[in-house]
């Protein structure tokens, strides 16, 4: 990964990261100044958005860490692996949450249930998402250990000469 690419990944992933802070602290401050008028049960989904912007920040900082590590030329190590199960999890966490969300909204889709499939199905390609990122981890485990292995016979190739 060049610089610019590396750059321009990191200058994304601040921008967001911020953008998360900024519904946060809205979301804190609807909480504590914004009453409910009993159409939407607004503080569980006030509450679910602020973990689910942990769930992406969470993420976001491995993703930067990753990031650190290409550029370090260390990815294709153990350590590695520490970053990619928090993505994993962090994924699954905001499906988890999105699926809390269509269950508080399915009472007021009574008239039109497609909506509440279609949120359903949402949070089905979340999870989705988890899984291409679980069959990275298992390439990422595949190219350590080839590492490993081309570390090792380096050696003993260099021992022969």
């Amino acid at each position: 990964m060049g610089k610019l690419t590396t750059g321009a990944l990191r200058a994304v992933l601040a921008v967001v990261l911020a953008g998360t802070v900024f519904v946060q602290a809205l979301m804190v401050w609807a909480l504590a100044t914004d009453p409910e008028d009993g159409s939407l049960p607004l503080t569980p989904l006030r509450l679910i958005v602020i973990l689910g912007m942990v769930t992406a920040q969470v993420a976001l900082v491995c993703v930067w860490r990753l990031v650190t590590m290409v550029r370090r030329g260390t990815v294709f190590s153990h350590a590695a692996f520490r970053y990619v199960d928090t993505v994993i999890g962090s994924i699954v966490a905001a499906a988890l949450l999105w699926f809390a969300v269509t269950v508080l909204n399915a009472p007021g889709q009574r008239d039109d249930p497609g909506v509440t499939v279609i949120m359903g199905g949402i949070g089905l390609a979340v999870l989705g998402v988890a899984l291409i990122v679980l069959v990275m981890r298992m390439l990422l485990a595949q190219a350590v250990a080839r590492d490993a292995e081309a570390t090792q016979m380096q050696a003993e190739l260099d021992g022969v000469i």
